[in-house]
């Protein structure tokens, strides 16, 4: 695996449409740019990618959790993201995101009953990558649908991808569109 950049970022919402938002509303990613191994080739076996999805998932999340501040019990929500460069392709992605990264991630944070919301997308450097994000526990907990973006003027190039784990604390500011409350999770089904 070759890394060229990590970026990370944090986002606090303390008011919201001229509302306090409380408890203010965090939430943060971390990102890696780095080499498609099969850039411009068709490869049949993408198990290089899958290894690189679960170290990347532990790691990334490591990152991202410092950016968010407080501890692992604090976590919320979770979500991740890949933005190929145009030599590669959408399953080099789904490669990264989907056999391997989840149960990292989900070993940094102390668990994780719903599945992680994921988008895949291709793209050349100034490219919006758009990371889902939903409870961690109960996908039907309508306030903690969200999502982060992020966007490098330099990344990702023909050859690389852009890879992203973000994290929350809270949900949307304000939320007010009903649904399951965080409170009222019980976490037994990953909806619920």
């Amino acid at each position: 695996m070759k890394i060229r950049r990590i970026i990370t970022l944090s986002e606090i919402t303390r008011t919201e449409m001229g509302q306090p938002v409380s408890p203010p509303a965090r939430r943060a990613l971390a990102a890696a740019v780095i080499a498609n191994p099969f850039a411009g080739r068709y490869a049949e076996d993408l198990t290089e990618l899958m290894e690189t999805g679960a170290t990347l998932g532990g790691m990334l999340c490591e990152e991202a959790l410092i950016a968010l501040g407080g501890t692992a019990g604090d976590v919320q929500g979770y979500g991740k993201a890949a933005l190929v460069g145009e030599d590669g392709e959408l399953e080099h992605a789904a490669a990264l995101l989907h056999p391997k990264l989840g149960a990292p991630l989900r070993a940094v944070i102390g668990g994780g009953k719903a599945l992680v919301p994921s988008s895949k997308a291709m793209g050349g450097p100034g490219t919006v990558l758009d990371v889902p994000l939903g409870h961690k526990d109960a996908a039907y907990v309508r306030s903690h649908f969200d999502g982060m973006r992020i966007q490098l003027p330099d990344a990702p190039r023909r050859d690389e991808i852009l890879i992203a784990v973000a994290l929350q604390r809270t949900g949307r500011p304000n939320p007010r569109v009903g649904g399951l409350a965080h409170e009222d999770v019980t976490g037994a089904d990953g909806l619920r």
